[in-house]
């Protein structure tokens, strides 16, 4: 993962508050906390492959955005990740939309599989749904 030829980190993982929400199109329900946003994202960033970064950097006073491509299961997807902060800049609210709808589903489902078992499954599509 790079972004304009440098390996591409996402600092806001490593600074997220105690109460952060995370939303996404591919997600029923909203998670609540810095255990379970944590563990979610960084299941995500497993299943991306061949990820390319068109950008990411901040926009307004206390927000962050990330856009980019990348291969779920070999199916093209992209991602815009928006990422609002609290004015200490931890990492308040986290907002992910994967396109097109057909990768969305397959990054749900396959989320789903990650989790089995957890609680965090109830949070994405089983094979069945």
């Amino acid at each position: 993962m790079t972004y304009l030829g440098r390996p591409y980190y996402p600092q806001w993982l490593d600074n997220l508050a105690e109460d952060v929400t995370l939303q996404g199109a591919a997600m029923q329900g909203t998670a609540h906390g810095a255990e379970a946003v944590r563990a979610i994202v960084v299941a995500a960033r497993e299943l991306y492959k061949n990820q390319e970064f068109s950008f990411t950097g901040d926009y307004g006073e206390n927000s962050f955005i990330e856009e980019y491509a990348c291969e779920i299961e070999g199916e093209p997807t992209s991602v815009v990740v928006v990422v609002h902060r609290n004015d200490a800049g931890k990492a308040t609210e986290l907002v992910v939309n994967h396109r097109p709808r057909n990768s969305l589903l397959l990054f749900s489902r396959s989320m789903s599989k990650k989790f089995a078992g957890t609680p965090q499954a109830k949070f994405f599509l089983t094979s069945d749904s």
